[in-house]
């Protein structure tokens, strides 16, 4: 069941009967949700369910049946998944944010707002940045432009678990002080139970949307992941 009627002023982005098929396999199909503003949509779904697909598709990278309406003038933030890295490539962490001509003064503002405080950051090579580092930089990358909307795809993947913990709590605090809409593909159901204002759960069969309170029961998440799904509630703090 999806939320009730919004105003049209609120929508960022709408989608209607969304399908994406590649050599004739169905990825998804019949897709029905929307997103407004300050909202958290969490995507949720088992390995090869389409997740990252539908992020693409949404960016207009892949072509798909049915309509993505975004608001006109809505400006759009996108961190991936993983970004490979050779630890030789000579390309400094400015370098990285002149491609979106970005002006250090506003870079090194963005960089403190995630976390990075370090005077000489921005000459540190990319490729030896860890792994929590490089994902703080790309968060800040998709701030640029001030977005009204941030589509992470599983933000936290190669991360240990405090980096994790960490990650979220940004997240979280990035939203607020900005007010954006946050689209976040994760494997976390405790993160989709606490975190997302409506979630989407799906597999390349069938797909449910919703609160996380009427989707994420047993039954739903059974059907959706194929066996008993077990998950602990837990606070990022």
């Amino acid at each position: 069941m999806g939320p009730e009627s919004r105003t049209a002023a609120e929508v960022l982005l709408r989608v209607s009967h969304v399908g994406v098929e590649f050599d004739g396999k169905v990825i998804f199909q019949d897709l029905n949700f929307e997103l407004r503003e300050k909202e958290t949509l969490s995507i949720l779904g088992p390995n090869g369910a389409g997740k990252t697909v539908l992020l693409r598709a949404l960016l207009g990278l892949v072509p798909c049946r049915g309509h993505v309406s975004w608001r006109a003038g809505v400006r759009i933030g996108y961190v991936p998944q993983r970004i490979p890295l050779n630890k030789e490539l000579p390309v400094t962490v400015a370098d990285f944010f002149s491609m979106k001509r970005a002006a250090p003064k506003d870079v090194a503002g963005l960089l403190s707002q995630v976390g990075i405080m370090d005077s000489d950051f921005l000459e540190r090579q990319l490729g030896v940045l860890s792994s929590g580092q490089f994902q703080r930089v790309l968060i800040a990358w998709a701030l640029i432009n001030n977005p009204n909307v941030v589509l992470f795809d599983e933000p936290t993947a190669g991360i240990d678990i405090g980096g994790e913990e960490t990650i979220h709590t940004l997240l979280r605090r990035t939203q607020a002080d900005r007010n954006i809409a946050l689209i976040l593909v994760t494997h976390d159901l405790s993160i989709g139970y606490e975190q997302a204002t409506n979630v989407l759960c799906l597999n390349n069969r069938t797909s449910c949307y919703g609160p996380p309170s009427q989707i994420l029961k047993a039954e739903v998440l059974q059907e959706i992941y194929g066996s008993d799904v077990k998950f602990y509630r837990h606070a990022h703090e």
